[in-house]
């Protein structure tokens, strides 16, 4: 078994399990702070599917498109902290 038969069957099923695993969360998350976590999740299960699409498919200008994702899921998550803080404040 070489590695894109490892990548095409392995690890991509397990990344889709656990993206349907993880929208289920963000449906039906009691709070707003797990909703933002499962989003902040979905998007990290998508960036590893880009990079495994890129790998396999030896176009490595995906892997621009995984990084600038990354960086406005970590802006996305430094917001929200700051909405929380905020909110706690005024508490």
């Amino acid at each position: 078994m070489n590695l894109y038969e490892f990548l095409y069957y392995i690890i991509l099923p397990i990344l889709s399990i656990s993206a349907v695993l993880v929208f289920i969360r963000f449906l039906l998350g009691p709070s707003l702070s797990d909703r933002v976590v499962a989003l902040d999740l979905l998007i990290t299960i998508g960036i590893g599917i880009i990079s495994i699409y890129s790998i396999v498919t030896n176009q490595p200008t995906f892997l621009d498109i995984a990084m600038i994702l990354a960086l406005i899921a970590f802006l996305g998550t430094v917001a929200f902290s700051y909405y929380l803080e905020k909110r706690k404040k005024n508490e």
